[in-house]
């Protein structure tokens, strides 16, 4: 009977990690693509930078005052050498994620980031010469193929925001392989990896944000009408991407590898139909089924690397990227395909 109640408690919580990890997440890209969209605020570098802002000062007050989580030791001389490569890294994948959605519907640049998996074995294949055996290379197929036919029906298609989403599905490969070999030795969890990275991303971005959208954020707030309403829903969604580090914390503790896997696939589903209901983007019938042919791809690819993970290593055998799961947190997925910190 107690068995039986503390697993009926497990998946209760399990669902309730899930939904608030799917609320924040999608709460977060609606948000960004509002202020784009609807605020006319079309600077996705402040808005970045405004998000870094919030996180490190969230982080702070999680570890430093609230002591939520433990904070994890950086010896000095990693700052610079390991810290600072990934926060650069880290900086580049949040602002190609909000440029391209900018420039193009959530529906599309969410079916774009979930082009990842294809790039982290491509690069680790190109550049690290890592061996992934014939289950792999074919649970990527159908990845692929979604993302071409997705591509060639999109009817909002924008060469410039396609292009930020390929390159942030580059970057989050990067970022990915990069925390194996830099982030060696340190087991970060998503609220100290945003305590230490944040503050680096701020330094890395203002200077840019300044030069490039200083002006057109002036002239803004000089012809904007309900400024104040407005600047509430921008720094709000920066709360809000903060908030998105503690459901991911909290969904990795609760679930399993591959219900971790199979709820971010939903999630970018449940991200499409809510960005369709709110700015009704036309989405043809073959752009819909190429985004479900991409998600149905990437829940295979997850399953096939479970399934791989599960068997003993091969000498010379290389597997993919570790999961989140392992009890280690690796850096937030924008997530994956998150496209904000």
């Amino acid at each position: 009977m107690e068995e039986s109640r503390v697993s009926s408690w497990g998946m209760v919580r399990s669902i309730l990690a899930i939904l608030q990890w799917w609320a924040f997440n999608v709460s977060v890209i609606i948000m960004n693509k509002w202020i784009f969209q609807k605020l006319d605020f079309k600077f996705p570098l402040t808005v970045s930078c405004i998000h870094f802002i919030c996180s490190a000062v969230g982080a702070y007050i999680a570890i430093r005052l609230l002591k939520i989580k433990p904070l994890i030791e950086v010896d000095p001389e990693d700052h610079w050498r390991r810290i600072f490569p990934m926060s650069f890294v880290f900086c580049i994948n949040i602002v190609l994620g909000n440029v391209s959605l900018r420039y193009i519907p959530v529906s599309f640049m969410q079916t774009i980031k979930s082009f990842t998996p294809a790039t982290t074995v491509v690069l680790q294949w190109l550049v690290w010469r890592k061996y992934f055996e014939w289950r792999i290379w074919t649970s990527l197929i159908p990845i692929v193929g979604g993302i071409l036919l997705t591509s060639m029906t999109e009817l909002s298609f924008n060469v410039f925001g396609f292009c930020a989403a390929l390159f942030g599905c580059l970057a989050t490969s990067t970022k990915t392989i990069l925390a194996e070999s830099l982030l060696h030795g340190y087991k970060f969890d998503s609220i100290n990896t945003v305590y230490y990275m944040a503050p680096f991303a701020t330094m890395i971005l203002a200077v840019p944000a300044v030069l490039l959208e200083g002006q057109g954020v002036i002239n803004w707030f000089y012809t904007h009408e309900s400024i104040f309403p407005s600047l509430f829903i921008i720094f709000s969604s920066g709360i809000l991407a903060f908030c998105l580090n503690f459901s991911i914390f909290y969904v990795i503790h609760s679930t399993t590898a591959v219900t971790f896997n199979v709820a971010g696939n939903l999630k970018v589903a449940v991200a499409v139909l809510v960005s369709w209901l709110v700015f009704r983007n036309p989405i043809s019938s073959m752009n819909a089924f190429g985004c479900a042919v991409t998600l149905l791809g990437c829940t295979f690819y997850g399953y096939v690397r479970h399934m791989i993970s599960q068997q003993p290593a091969v000498p010379g055998t290389a597997r993919t990227p570790s999961t989140p799961q392992g009890r280690m947190e690796m850096i937030p997925l924008v997530s994956d395909k998150q496209g904000t910190i």
